[in-house]
């Protein structure tokens, strides 16, 4: 019998001093998980059944997909990612370490490599194909500040599936599987969640869609379109061309204006009294790379603020940071004037929405001077790159509807890796004409014990967790009110043996504590439904209280399996 008297699940009245988000707070307090280390947690029983629950439905709905069943090890030989060329690349969050005998490994943050070790020289034949391969298990990325609980920790549970095709086209057929798969799964778990364009960040690859819950407390903004069904991450964010209704400024022919002291956007409009879209702002970041640094100019209009990540995507950097003025006078650039006529010595690129801009304003790379009547023509159409921050209020790429900015927590993402990985290990397969081909590969994640905190930044109110039927630990707490009330426990326990042989998860708070007590653990906890039996007993009464709201009703105790059956089961 599940009785709470005989159950593990040690309460906290306070939260921990670095808890802010409602899942770490409530998740810790109401003893579902506990903090071990940094960025490490334990599962407690309660937590534990959550965790099982969604990993179930994961299970199941990938198993109907199609894809098989694996575990890897969670360390993985150093030679492997050498091989593939992460080894380096991949930075501090990969943890490197040496056995005994000196060998080289890392505690696995992702698979590909494992994944496609398991298959190579195996599968030799595009007769073979396709074959998807997943895990449900252990991984390991060494944040520089875990932070959130869950949200955010070192150690983790993620789902990670890998595929192999023959061809691109299969490679598709597969991705829009594992879309429709990951819907029904996040739909299963009950939560309110988009399919958004994204970044495909260190993975890599071309195709790429994030899977995220809609939560106020999310840790990524993501644009959504109040008429269509487009949305997209603000890293990956696409909009409708810009336009102004403003005079266009015009001059006869290209020429050098004096515009002293006129180093911002803001002041060069004023000075021209213009629209700042009629202006091109230069930001310059110094891109760092495996084995070097260099300066890297990004144009936009004035009127747009430059996207980090699309910029980082457009130079293939592995990070951008900002460059000193020292830096700028070094390669001869001069801060607040600088444009890409005349421009030497430096990498460029310009925003795409630029591109046939007429009659425009920017520097001339020379102090206190800019240049006006610049038409944005005769460039290296592969200078041209998607670089703006997309903005609410923008319009929406698919439709020109207005783009509205929300907050969303990654749950899911899948990739089209294409034969990036494959090529570099040297991973093939012989084709239907018997030439030897890199695998195409497909990638597909979720974070299974993140869901978990995902759950309740989802629905949780200022008392506790508030979970759904899908989710939670039990499904009904009965709580006696009074311990020492014979008859009021007598009933209990009958009650609590019927509902379980209906297959209900029921726990029995039996516990000699007072009933103000097992209310605050209740309303904590948050599972869906709670039966107090207490004095109301003696007129057949019983009260019912759903977790969501609190909404509370008597019933009697004649009608109580009927009620129970249509609200509960």
């Amino acid at each position: 019998m599940m009785k709470f008297s005989n159950f593990y699940a040690p309460t906290l009245k306070e939260a921990p001093k670095d808890a802010s988000l409602p899942s770490h707070i409530f998740l810790t307090r109401a003893g579902f998980v506990e903090q071990i280390g940094s960025g490490l947690y334990n599962f407690l029983p309660l937590g534990k059944r959550v965790f099982d629950k969604i990993k179930a439905v994961v299970k199941e709905e990938m198993d109907r997909a199609g894809a098989l069943e694996t575990s890897l090890s969670f360390v993985s030989p150093a030679t492997l990612w050498q091989e593939s060329g992460r080894y380096n690349a991949f930075g501090k969050e990969l943890l490197r370490f040496k056995d005994r005998k000196e060998g080289e490994f890392v505690l696995g943050p992702t698979h590909e490599e494992a994944m496609l070790s398991l298959v190579k020289n195996k599968i030799t034949s595009y007769k073979q194909l396709p074959l998807h391969l997943y895990q449900i298990g252990l991984k390991f990325r060494d944040e520089t500040r875990p932070r959130f609980g869950l949200l955010r920790c070192r150690e983790f549970i993620m789902k990670d599936g890998y595929s192999f095709h023959a061809n691109e086209e299969d490679l598709g057929r597969e991705f829009e599987n594992m879309y429709e798969t990951y819907t029904r799964i996040f739909t299963r778990l009950g939560l309110d969640f988009r399919a958004v364009e994204a970044d495909s960040g260190a993975i890599g690859g071309s195709g790429s869609k994030e899977f995220m819950v809609l939560a106020k407390n999310g840790e990524d903004d993501i644009l959504l379109c109040e008429n269509c069904n487009y949305a997209a991450n603000i890293e990956a964010a696409k909009r409708a061309k810009k336009t102004c209704q403003d005079e266009r400024p015009q001059a006869n022919y290209a020429s050098k204006f004096h515009t002293p002291d006129t180093k911002t956007i803001q002041a060069l409009a004023e000075f021209f009294k213009i629209n700042a879209f009629y202006t091109i702002k230069a930001v310059v970041k110094k891109a760092i790379y495996e084995n070097e640094s260099k300066l890297v100019v990004f144009f936009i209009r004035g009127s747009d603020d430059l996207q980090e990540i699309k910029a980082q995507n457009a130079c293939k950097a592995l990070e951008l940071v900002d460059a000193s003025e020292e830096e700028l006078e070094k390669v001869g650039l001069v801060a607040g004037f600088i444009g890409f006529v005349g421009l030497k010595g430096v990498d460029f690129y310009v925003d795409k929405e630029l591109e046939d801009e007429k009659q425009m304003i920017m520097g001339a790379n020379e102090k206190d001077y800019h240049l006006i009547g610049i038409d944005v023509v005769n460039l290296n159409k592969e200078r041209f790159k998607d670089l703006v921050e997309v903005k609410e209020n923008d319009n929406c790429p698919s439709c020109g509807g207005t783009l509205k900015m929300s907050k969303g927590i990654e749950v899911g993402h899948i990739f089209k890796l294409g034969q990036k990985y494959s090529a570099a290990m040297n991973a093939n397969f012989l084709d239907e004409n018997g030439k030897s081909k890199p695998f195409y590969m497909g990638c597909y994640g979720i974070g299974v014990s993140r869901l978990v905190a995902v759950a309740v930044e989802a629905s949780y109110d200022e008392k506790g967790c508030v979970w759904n039927k899908t989710l939670a630990p039990f499904v009904l707490e009965i709580i006696v009110s009074n311990i020492k009330d014979e008859k009021a426990l007598e009933f209990a326990n009958k009650l609590y043996e019927n509902l379980t042989q209906l297959g209900l998860e029921v726990l029995l708070d039996d516990r000699n504590e007072r009933f103000g007590v097992k209310m605050n653990d209740f309303e904590l906890m948050g599972f869906p439904y709670a039966l107090v039996i207490g004095k109301g007993l003696e007129n057949n009464e019983i009260e019912l209280i759903q977790r969501k709201g609190l909404v509370k009703e008597l019933i009697k105790s004649d009608c109580l399996m009927e009620i129970l059956k249509k609200k509960v089961l």
